[in-house]
């Protein structure tokens, strides 16, 4: 009988936990001995919590500086937030465990750690339970909770951050930042290093939400530099229109914008320059495609130090203002892209290709070792 894998994750909060979630379960392939059951734990705190998830996508992009309060309210006081999810999701997550029978449960939403882990100790539910980090560097509490089996880390320093919260050592795991298969080059698309002998192609993309100021990076590309230039606006469909308003009408066939699209490793990969904000799942996605970034920001709190976390590994350049770019793209340009070129170098070093099947193996040794031992105890009363 196949073991049963329950993935908690998120569909509203940024596309990042969804992408890993993907990236995992199509390492699955036709592999009958493991099933995956992947639930929103949202959902499962009904309306009212899935509201709360879905303010994700308007407060980053029209309010940081709430976002900002709303990330360190959570690292202050993550008690607080595990008791008030676990109080919404405890009737439904109970519901779904005695309808899966979960052999191993993974989360990879910071929300739902500490507060499942409350319900299956006050349950007395004895289910291994692992941690997988969706962030680079600046690590909320409430990934690093002591009762968890093992914490995966997709860094270093994120390994780090978890131990100055107490993790032991022994129990994190630093296994990479697993990216969906499609965005990885293959022998027909491989990498080519840059030459000056055709226009710049340029994307500008902030995530799945589309924040940042993409009309003044375009505009700036387009009037100095021989390139074209792709815009992903994202879900924002009101930035999509303003874009396609006011840029198409002056440049034509030089630009081209897409709102929310599915397509965006065929960008990426068919891109010399990607423009994007320091979101971790975009970052990886970038560097597994081999695309050179130039970070123009980050949400506060978790995003913080992630577009230098990327330079000092020369992964990407940050620009801290609009005004750079022509000074930064200059530079990358000169002397045939040599700098351009270093990057890509760089990546190609960086990129672990085979975290997704890494973190799924650790994952299933994890939960052969925990069946072996004991089969999941289930109560529910």
């Amino acid at each position: 009988m196949g073991k049963k894998i329950l993935i908690i994750s998120s569909e509203h909060t940024g596309h990042g936990h969804k992408s890993i979630t993907e990236a995992l379960c199509e390492k699955i392939g036709n592999n009958r001995d493991i099933k995956i059951h992947v639930v929103d734990g949202f959902s499962l705190g009904g309306q009212t919590l899935l509201s709360i998830g879905k303010l994700y996508g308007p407060i980053t992009r029209k309010a940081e500086n709430l976002w900002k309060m709303v990330y360190n309210i959570s690292s202050d006081y993550p008690n607080l937030i595990n008791h008030f999810i676990e109080e919404l999701i405890r009737k439904n997550f109970l519901k779904l465990l005695e309808e899966v029978k979960p052999d191993l449960i993974l989360s990879v939403h910071p929300n739902f750690n500490g507060s499942v882990l409350n319900i299956l100790e006050k349950q007395y539910i004895k289910i291994p339970f692992i941690t997988l980090i969706a962030d680079l560097v600046n690590i909320s509490p409430l990934w690093a909770d002591k009762r968890a089996d093992f914490i995966i880390s997709p860094t270093v320093e994120a390994r780090d951050k978890c131990i100055e919260y107490g993790i032991p050592a022994e129990n994190i795991k630093v296994l990479g930042f697993p990216v969906r298969a499609r965005f990885f080059r293959n022998s027909t698309n491989k990498k080519v290093f840059y030459r000056k002998d055709a226009p710049l192609k340029c994307l500008i993309m902030s995530g799945g939400e589309g924040v940042g100021n993409m009309k003044k990076i375009a505009e700036i590309l387009l009037d100095h530099f021989d390139c074209t230039v792709t815009i992903v606006a994202g879900r924002n469909v009101k930035l999509k229109e303003k874009l396609e308003h006011s840029l198409r009408r002056q440049y034509g066939d030089k630009v081209k914008i897409y709102g929310f699209t599915k397509n965006i490793h065929d960008l990426m990969l068919a891109s010399d320059i990607a423009f994007t904000r320091g979101s971790p799942n975009v970052m990886f996605e970038a560097i597994a495609s081999n695309t050179p970034m130039i970070i123009t920001g980050a949400l506060p709190g978790q995003e913080e130090d992630n577009p230098y976390f990327a330079e000092k590994s020369n992964l990407g350049v940050v620009c801290k203002n609009t005004n750079e770019i022509k000074q930064i793209i200059s530079k990358l340009l000169e002397n045939d892209g040599e700098e351009l070129n270093h990057i890509i170098n760089c990546q190609r070093k960086f990129i672990n290709p085979h975290a997704a099947e890494d973190i799924l193996q650790f994952i299933i040794n994890v939960e052969e070792h925990s069946y072996e031992a004991a089969a999941p105890s289930f109560s529910y009363n």
